[in-house]
């Protein structure tokens, strides 16, 4: 027997003290970023309010909170790279109103999405640019003599 191979060597999975204190840090910042994402989108209200739409409103907390941690120096929107923390900022400022808007988008699309992460993810970051337009349009349409 050859017991000079070394293949068959497998790796220590022992982490150090400072590898340690990373995941700890790591593990903080979630945290933190999760309590903040609840709170500014109103996220136990949203899922009364979204009873049938519960998965839903959990699938996009998820991805606000997943998007908002990455790592990466740019995030791609819409086939467009804009850097992570334009992208984080936006994701952070959103509030129940613009998740509510998102739902509603979502609820008279009749297209299908191929990409359903970063179709969500585009209306996620573009909910604030364009909710006011929207409701505008929407007034206008329903209720023409409101319209300026």
């Amino acid at each position: 027997m050859n017991y000079n191979n070394q293949s068959n060597i497998t790796s220590n999975h022992i982490k150090s003290d400072g590898d340690r204190i990373r995941c700890d840090q790591k593990e903080q910042t979630i945290n933190a970023y999760a309590e903040l994402v609840k709170k500014n989108i109103d996220f136990d209200v949203l899922l009364h309010t979204y009873s049938r739409e519960q998965d839903l409103v959990e699938e996009i907390y998820q991805l606000i909170l997943e998007t908002v941690q990455t790592e990466k120096d740019m995030i791609r929107i819409a086939g467009e790279y804009y850097p992570a923390g334009f992208v984080k900022g936006k994701l952070l400022k959103l509030n129940y109103s613009h998740i509510e808007y998102v739902l509603e988008c979502m609820d008279k699309n009749t297209t299908k999405v191929r990409n359903i992460k970063q179709y969500l993810l585009a209306a996620l970051f573009n909910a604030p640019s364009t909710i006011g337009s929207y409701y505008k349009a929407a007034v206008n349409h329903d209720m023409p003599q409101y319209a300026n």
